[in-house]
């Protein structure tokens, strides 16, 4: 299960993002990125924000901590932007929280190189969950503390959007044509030969559990939250074999020099 913490402090809204979060204060303490049922994009998102979160995070991936953020509108009466109060109003209960990260750049490719092995991993996994959301125009990668974190996988998962062609989606090819890393010379085989095999139903199982039954309660053509989980455990569990097979990259990709990961020099810089 999430951690759960209730937002004490609406602090400001976060307009990078078409969803306009909010930063917000916590009962614990924290500060959070609060991502809300009340957006135009629905409890779906959060639904994916914690599904694709918690299963990169088991696969060792650096992701931001998760909780379920209850939120009392009240605490943003003093916001002035008429937006920001109609979707506070609109998200009372039981939203998602992003543990904030200070001080953190967001990904720029020409200026942090990722390795191939990493760039592959990445990769594999956006082609496992289906994320259109990591493109060179919108990375959704952080760099805190000079390491990479991944955020924002709300767009993933599309075919939640109709369960009834989510089969369909189990065989389908992923597009990296535009992805912020394929410059990198991802090493897909070696990400699939790693990866894939943790993909296992008990793995997805766990990462589904953690979505809180709100968000899956009255889903057309379900009769329960556990029988949406297990939809999308049936889901990314058919689609994990051969992924990798099924990615599409530039061509300049396989030729791109490796580099390791870490911010990038460049000789005479400074002089």
């Amino acid at each position: 299960m999430l951690k759960e913490v209730t937002a004490t402090r609406y602090i400001t809204p976060l307009r990078e993002g078409g969803s306009l979060p909010g930063l917000v204060e916590a009962d614990d303490l924290g500060a959070y990125v609060m991502k809300f049922t009340g957006a135009g994009q629905g409890r779906k998102t959060l639904v994916a924000e914690v599904i694709c979160g918690q299963l990169a995070r088991r696969l060792g991936f650096r992701v931001p901590g998760l909780a379920a953020l209850d939120l009392d509108p009240v605490i943003g009466l003093g916001e002035p932007d008429p937006e920001v109060q109609g979707l506070l109003k609109g998200s009372g209960g039981t939203n998602l929280g992003m543990r904030f990260l200070p001080r953190a750049l967001g990904f720029d490719p020409l200026a942090y190189a990722v390795d191939p092995v990493q760039a592959g991993r990445i990769i594999w996994f956006d082609a496992l969950i289906n994320n259109v959301d990591r493109s060179w125009r919108n990375p959704n990668m952080l760099v805190w503390n000079g390491e990479l974190w991944l955020i924002d996988h709300g767009a993933s998962m599309i075919w939640h959007h109709n369960w009834r062609g989510a089969p369909a989606w189990a065989g389908k090819p992923y597009d990296a044509t535009d992805h912020a890393l394929a410059p990198f010379g991802p090493d897909l085989a070696a990400a699939a030969a790693d990866l894939a095999p943790r993909i296992t139903e008990d793995l997805l199982a766990e990462a589904a559990a953690d979505v809180p039954d709100v968000w899956l309660t009255d889903e057309p053509g379900f009769d329960s939250p556990d029988a949406v989980r297990r939809a999308y455990v049936e889901t990314l569990l058919e689609r994990a074999p051969g992924i990798h097979e099924r990615i599409e990259l530039p061509k300049a990709a396989a030729a791109a020099t490796p580099r390791a990961t870490g911010w990038i020099t460049y000789e005479g810089a400074g002089q």
